[in-house]
């Protein structure tokens, strides 16, 4: 049956978003519909909802979330009514060059979803789902395949965090960089990806780890993350790096910003022959540009991370372990506890710096 919902709807690109009522349709063909326990507010919502990246309007944003199964549609046989599950908003298709390659977090039907409507507003027209998630919303419609169960031993609310900053900020450490026991890793930017990277490389064995940002207020927390130092950025932070490396810079630097700036500082801090992983998602018009002789003269590697580098119906299980066992701090990074109308002060937020995440949890939890 179709359902009448909550949702934080963006109207238009660069305009706030406004609470409404919705309407989502009953689930189709190995569809799932899912009440909300928790969403993470993560960067990449705030992106969309200012155009740095590309969304069909109207639309419900937020991808970061968990909630529980309250309807099926025809053909689901993995998933039953009550099941808790993580919300994946980047499925992959399985059957491409990429996912039968080993990249399936490459894969280029992963975000067919976000441009097909799967609601309606109150006056008709067709609504999108930002990422194709739409958690931004007490209920959504997902495909099972982008539904990942999350065993009764874990909190709900917590795990919303693995489907985006979790998978995204440990996945860079662990598959992209590759970092090794012993390594050291200097992570630039402390928002929720960051602080996950800092937990990556803590739980890949790195020996030295430099967390880096400009709020002061980040380093404790970093710090309790597994940070061996915290330093604010500055025109002379590579000389700082290199006095905690023993002359040399980081064997990797994970860029969890996304602007050209700070790629350009993670190039520089790394030593010769180390590696440089952009993590951030930045602006098309933020260029960066390089001189012809220090590509060859560094031999240091530049690369991208999407997604972690990860397939999270593998790595999802793995970080619940991490979990178990107290080597990943969901708790600490939460900062704030939010009801669904707070997301623009949590957008605001986020664009000045402050703060981790900010979790929206759901009336009646």
């Amino acid at each position: 049956m179709s359902a009448t919902v909550r949702a934080a709807v963006m109207r238009e690109v660069g305009t706030p978003l406004r609470i409404e009522e919705i309407t989502l349709p009953a689930p189709g063909p190995n569809q799932v519909r899912v009440r909300m326990a928790a969403t993470g507010v993560c960067h990449s919502d705030l992106s969309l909802a200012r155009g740095t990246l590309a969304q069909p309007v109207p639309a419900v944003l937020g991808h970061e979330g968990a909630g529980r199964v309250i309807e099926v549609g025809d053909g689901v046989r993995g998933l039953r009514i009550g099941d808790a599950v993580l919300l994946n908003w980047s499925p992959p298709c399985r059957g491409c060059w990429w996912c039968t390659h080993g990249e399936p977090y490459l894969c280029p039907r992963a975000g067919d979803s976000a441009t097909v409507a799967y609601a309606r507003l109150g006056d008709g027209a067709e609504l999108f789902p930002g990422l194709g998630v739409a958690a931004f919303a007490t209920e959504t419609v997902v495909a099972e395949a982008a539904c990942i169960p999350i065993p009764a031993d874990i909190d709900i609310e917590q795990a919303a965090l693995l489907g985006c900053a979790v998978l995204t900020g440990v996945g860079a450490v662990i598959h992209a960089a590759a970092v090794a026991p012993g390594d050291s890793v200097a992570v630039i930017g402390l928002g929720g990806v960051g602080l996950c990277a800092v937990q990556g490389a803590r739980i890949a064995g790195a020996s030295v780890i430099i967390a880096v940002d400009g709020a002061p207020d980040k380093a404790d927390l970093a710090r309790r993350l597994g940070a061996t130092d915290a330093l604010e950025p500055g025109p002379d932070l590579g000389k700082r790096i290199r006095a905690l490396t023993d002359g040399r810079g980081v064997d990797h630097a994970i860029e969890c910003v996304g602007r050209a700036d700070t790629i350009r500082t993670a190039w520089s801090v790394t030593r010769r022959g180390g590696q440089a992983t952009i993590v951030g998602l930045g602006a098309k018009s933020d260029t960066l540009t390089f001189n012809a002789l220090e590509v060859a003269h560094f031999a240091r590697t530049l690369r991208g991370s999407m997604y972690g580098n990860a397939d999270a119906a593998v790595d999802i299980p793995v970080l619940l372990e991490h979990v178990r066992s107290g080597r990943l701090d969901l708790a600490a990074l939460v900062t704030r506890r939010i009801g669904l109308d707070d997301v623009e002060n949590a957008f605001a937020e986020m664009a000045a710096g402050q703060g981790a995440r900010s979790l929206i949890v759901f009336e009646g939890r």
